[in-house]
């Protein structure tokens, strides 16, 4: 007797066929699996279909037999249910600093983890805007290269891009090489950033991933970042960046604010539900937060008009007057 093509991968093919072609509404039946098979080179019997599916659940798959709204299997459970394939498919479209070549190839692939019924109505509504995408194809490269330099513990060099307007009134784009050790990478404002230090300085700085170029890992040991931060044991990312405004670095204080009431939800969603809230009146409260002081802090509190008052430290207050003076100047 003939031994059938492709009998030792049939049940693959069978998976594949079910995460391709069912789903809680869309059973497909024994005979419907045959067909499937058939056009993959694959014979096979609708009788010994009902032993695989079996051998597939004995393994773990979830597969469900069922009668409703037709006689047929379909897989319960997957790697990622319907939401979120959205969600996740939402978030790649929108990162600036996924490019838009990558941003259609990664939504495609999770996609592909969805059934043909499941992605039908989403398939006509896949839009990237490519203005607002970064254009560097190097950075998933970069990526993997920091994330090996902090897993090493290794310096890594590269070149970094920052804007400049020439006398002709072009952007262009200068490159300077910078050696770092690295500590974290994360995901703020919309944009990827490298976490480190600059060795000719004792503090932390940040550099935007997709301006980064030609990364590279050094053979010296990374500078410990316990010389340049408060962590000892390990570099704490979410604790570091809920301090900072626009990934712009400073000097963190304890700083005093007075808010009014209905600003309660924006405060804290900005530092968090913690704070220690010092005192409450009718239409105001006051509360002590740590804070990284910087331009795009003081941004942060203009932002609200009179709804925040930054009580302590005076020399923070002295310069948000200075800010607010600058400001009315133009408008004089």
């Amino acid at each position: 007797m003939a031994v059938r093509r492709g009998q030792k991968i049939k049940l693959l093919y069978i998976i594949d066929i079910l995460k391709k072609y069912s789903d809680e509404d869309h059973p497909i039946s024994a005979v419907a699996i045959c067909d499937e098979l058939l056009k993959l080179g694959v014979t096979a019997e609708r009788k010994a279909i009902y032993d695989d599916i079996e051998q597939l659940t004995d393994y773990g798959f979830d597969i469900i037999k069922t009668r409703v709204p037709k006689p047929g299997y379909f897989l319960a459970s997957r790697e990622f249910e319907t939401p979120e394939i959205y969600l996740l498919g939402d978030a790649v479209r929108t990162a600036k600093f996924i490019t838009p070549k990558k941003s259609r190839e990664l939504v495609s692939k999770l996609q592909n983890m969805l059934s043909v019924y499941q992605t039908a109505g989403i398939e006509s509504g896949i839009f990237i805007d490519s203005d607002s995408k970064c254009s560097n194809e190097e950075i998933y490269y970069n990526i993997d290269a920091i994330s090996r330099a902090i897993k090493d513990k290794k310096k890594i060099k590269f070149n970094y891009g920052v804007r400049t307007l020439t006398e002709d009134r072009q952007i262009k784009t200068a490159y300077k090489e910078r050696i770092i050790s690295p500590y974290a990478q994360t995901w703020q404002d919309d944009h990827y950033y490298l976490i480190g230090n600059y060795e000719k300085y004792d503090n932390l700085v940040h550099f935007r991933i997709d301006r980064i170029r030609a990364t590279e890992i050094l053979d010296e040991e990374a500078r410990p970042f316990s010389q340049v931060s408060d962590y000892t044991d390990c570099f704490d990312v979410a604790d570091y960046t809920k301090r900072l405004f626009s990934m712009y670095g400073g000097k963190k204080e304890d700083v005093d604010f007075r808010c009014k009431k209905e600003l309660l939800e924006q405060i804290t969603d900005r530092f968090g539900d913690k704070i220690f809230i010092r005192n409450v009146t009718k239409t105001h409260f006051s509360f002590t937060a740590k804070a990284v002081v910087s331009d795009a802090f003081i941004t942060f509190v203009l932002n609200y008009g009179d709804g925040i008052e930054v009580e302590k430290p005076e020399y923070l207050r002295n310069m948000i007057k200075a800010r607010t003076e600058k400001i009315l100047k133009i408008y004089e």
